[in-house]
């Protein structure tokens, strides 16, 4: 009986920390690329403005949030209306 617990418990975090990835890994990755465009910028024009490299990451997280807000709500929805279902199945 302590192994499927376990083996429950496992793939439920499993499940659970994939979920997390899909659902920030777009904000994270285009907010990155940003930074990373603004830091060479930077460089080449040799303007060290601590704004002006928060406020474009800022914009680029509420862009990509309105783009893909929709897509990352139903698939978050999806994933507790599965957890949700699933609980008699756990005991």
């Amino acid at each position: 009986m302590g192994d499927l617990g376990s083996e429950l418990a496992l793939a439920l975090t499993s499940e659970t920390l994939w979920t997390a990835i899909l659902l920030c890994a777009p904000l994270i990755g285009f907010v990155t690329v940003v930074g990373l465009v603004v830091s060479v910028l930077q460089v080449v024009t040799q303007v060290q403005e601590s704004s002006l490299s928060f406020v474009p990451k800022l914009i680029a997280a509420a862009g990509v949030l309105l783009v893909l807000g929709g897509w990352m709500l139903t698939t978050l929805t999806q994933f507790a209306t599965r957890l949700i279902a699933n609980i008699p199945s756990y005991f």
